[in-house]
């Protein structure tokens, strides 16, 4: 049995970074790099991005920050609650937290004093999604705290943040009111936020007015549709699923790809590239998949499952839609199974 791989381009990563930066002008882009970015690998896109110019950089939790920062000098941002070793360890390392709480904001500050080193944290106000970050009536108190351990030289508030519930432009609208009320109450109690962001990628992309001066920005970068959203210019995706032909029958061509690598059976129906064009995905076994024939097809020839639609095959996001999920999601469970190769 042939073993699939997942081709990942350099160059359309750094186009689409390039494309997203020019999009989002004159906001910053923060490049999200969750779950191992998105299961493409760390080890590889963080000083890609960085030579293409991307100087924030977001790890989601203190684990993936910590591995970002061993790979670049320039801004770490790591925003999901956290425990009082890995904090302390972020500090050290200078990186930059979110906060959202009461509970978490005292761990960040008795870690920094700990240290003996300014922790640098960005604000988090509820703006109605209620994922986490503080509600409008514990700003108030939120701000007072945080100000107080400046002054002691324990904390620095660097900037204030949220997310959006993108339901409806007018429910964003009105969290952006309440977004502009903290930020002017933090303002007027002293505090000096240096960057404010309330954007990822769907509304950075869509609703330039929401911007701040920074936005958070992960599955575009790597050619990755929002579910049910459509193509974006000049954006496409960087990496390809690829597998050989291992056997032809009357009634199908036998790919080296299956659920032992990833591929859930429901992707039944969804297209794969192949040298005869798109062929439709009959039956996922453990090990293979079995494609509609096509005339000259024979053992050894290649196959794309999903990839940026170069030889007729659909994205991970379409193949996402097909099992109601996400595109990410159909690259993170694939990275345990298959190897990555990184392609210029």
């Amino acid at each position: 049995m042939s073993n699939p791989v997942l081709e990942i381009s350099r160059d359309r990563f750094r186009r689409n970074i390039a494309a997203v930066r020019a999009r989002l002008q004159p906001t910053e882009l923060m490049l999200v790099m969750k779950d191992d970015a998105y299961g493409h690998g760390l080890d590889w896109s963080v000083p890609e991005a960085a030579s293409a110019g991307v100087t924030w950089f977001g790890g989601y939790d203190i684990d993936t920050a910590l591995r970002i920062r061993a790979l670049t000098d320039r801004h770490v941002y790591a925003w999901a609650t956290s425990v009082p070793a890995e904090i302390e360890a972020a500090i050290v390392a200078g990186i930059q937290l979110g906060v959202g709480s009461a509970a978490y904001l005292r761990d960040v500050i008795a870690a920094a004093r700990r240290t003996g080193i300014r922790a640098d944290v960005h604000l988090k106000i509820d703006t109605g999604l209620h994922r986490n970050g503080f509600r409008p009536d514990e700003w108030p108190q939120a701000v007072a705290t945080a100000r107080e351990a400046e002054h002691d030289g324990a904390l620095r508030v660097v900037g204030v943040w949220s997310h959006l519930a993108e339901a409806s432009d007018a429910e964003d609208d009105a969290a952006q009111r309440v977004f502009d009320e903290a930020v002017r109450h933090l303002t007027e109690a002293g505090g000096r936020p240096e960057v404010l962001h309330l954007t990822a990628s769907a509304a950075s992309w869509w609703r330039p007015e929401l911007r701040g001066s920074l936005s958070r920005i992960g599955a575009f970068c790597y050619g990755v549709r929002s579910a049910d959203g459509p193509f974006l210019d000049g954006i496409s995706p960087i990496a390809r699923l690829v597998a050989t032909v291992d056997a032809v029958t009357p009634d199908a061509v036998i790919v080296g790809a299956g659920a032992f690598h990833g591929l859930p059976s429901t992707l039944r129906g969804t297209f794969a590239g192949t040298p005869g064009g798109p062929r439709r995905i009959l039956r996922i076994d453990g090990g293979s998949l079995h494609l509609e024939p096509w005339g000259s097809a024979e053992a050894g020839q290649r196959v794309v499952v999903f990839g940026p639609g170069d030889d007729g095959e659909q994205d991970a996001t379409a193949l996402a839609e097909h099992i109601d999920t996400v595109g990410e999601e159909i690259i993170t469970r694939l990275t345990s199974a298959v190897r990555r190769i990184i392609t210029d």
